[in-house]
This record gives C-alpha cells, sequence and structure tokens, in this order.
C-alpha cells in the first residue's frame, strides 16, 4: 500500500493532482485544502497517502497532514460516505471546524459540504458524536516541501506565520510572488503580494 509521496507537483487540477516520482507520475485526488497547500509545478513536496483498492482500479487519496487523512478515514466508516463525499466535507471544514460541528450538533455546517443532505449530516453527527473527540485537529506530519525555504522566502513566511497564517497555507503563495517579483523582491514587496494573494 502507498502511504506516503515525495516528488515534483507535475500538474494540478480542481480535484486532483500527479506527483512525479522518479518519472511516475501518480494521480492523487485530493481536497480543496491539500491542493491548494502544494507548491506551484514544478517544485516538490510530500504528500500523506490513503490507498484504496478496487477489483477494476488502485486509488489514490492525498492528504495535506495527518488529521485530514485520519478524518478521511473516520468519515468513510460512515454508511452513506464515499471518498468523495468524503473529500467535499474536508474541503469545506478542516479538521478542527469539523470536530467542533459534529461537538456542537451543527447539522448545517456539514450540510455546507457537497453531497450532504440533512440525512446524512445526521448520521454523521449521531454516529461520529462519541468518536470525534479522541479525533487530532492539529496538523501533524504531513505535506511540506522537499527543500526548505531559505533567505528571504523564509523571513516573508515567518512575518506571515506572525500575522497567524499557516506554513502549508502560505509557502505556495510565497514561491509564486518570489517568482514574479524576480531579482528586484524585496521583504516588503513580497510580504504586501502575499498577503494580497492570501486575502483572495
Amino acid at each position: 500500500m502507498i502511504a506516503l509521496l515525495t516528488g515534483p507537483v507535475a500538474s494540478l487540477e480542481a480535484d486532483r493532482c500527479i506527483i512525479d516520482v522518479r518519472g511516475v507520475g501518480y494521480l492523487v485526488q485530493a481536497s480543496t485544502r491539500t491542493l491548494a497547500a502544494l507548491p506551484t509545478p514544478p517544485a516538490s513536496a510530500r504528500v500523506l497517502v490513503e490507498t484504496l483498492v478496487r477489483e477494476d482500479a488502485i486509488l489514490l487519496f492525498g492528504f495535506a497532514d495527518a488529521a485530514e487523512r485520519d478524518w478521511f478515514r473516520l468519515l468513510t466508516t460512515v454508511q452513506g460516505v464515499g471518498a468523495k463525499v468524503a473529500l467535499g466535507i474536508l474541503s469545506a471544514l478542516s479538521a478542527a471546524e469539523l470536530a467542533g460541528a459534529i461537538a456542537a450538533g451543527d447539522r448545517n455546517a456539514l450540510t455546507r459540504a457537497p453531497g450532504v443532505g440533512p440525512k446524512l449530516a445526521i448520521r454523521l453527527l449521531t454516529e461520529l458524536r462519541d468518536k470525534a473527540g479522541a479525533m487530532r485537529t492539529d496538523g501533524g506530519a504531513g505535506l511540506a516541501p522537499a527543500v526548505p525555504a531559505t533567505g528571504l522566502a523564509a523571513d516573508v513566511l515567518s512575518a506571515l506565520a506572525n500575522l497567524g497564517y499557516r506554513r502549508a497555507e502560505a509557502q505556495p503563495v510565497v514561491e509564486r510572488a518570489l517568482a514574479a517579483a524576480g531579482n528586484v523582491a524585496t521583504l516588503d514587496s513580497l510580504l504586501r503580494a502575499s498577503l494580497s494573494n492570501l486575502a483572495k
């Protein structure tokens, strides 16, 4: 079973990406949160993977961190929640938001996810109420650039972290801003460009 992929991001699409591992492209389906955290191709990344083997296919699902992967595993134990619906839920709600919605019995929060109607939301609340408290909501080990940021990029990432942005969220934005600015990049210009993109 494949549990982790490390390599250049070959392509990014709306609901999946391709990770190039030594010349072999692995098609990985993922939530919009994980895809947003991936660096711009062809930068390298590490992606946690859950492998689903069917009679007609081997499917790979990628996650930004261990919390998201663990929630995916738990969600797919609920009747009526397949991999696609689970990814939809994880796209609409972070691990912390999902845990909070279940603890509070917030059916409306769950129905924001595609494929989750009122009946399925009630089933999720009923079946996961006792299990959600034990689930992690912090990122833990997971998706990260294979090469750490240094120099100017590291300074911008540090500033963004002080403003409350997660590294996985900020790094691809900083890398794009740095590539666009080229040799004229300054700490101030990169920080402004990154904040502008993150605000979108």
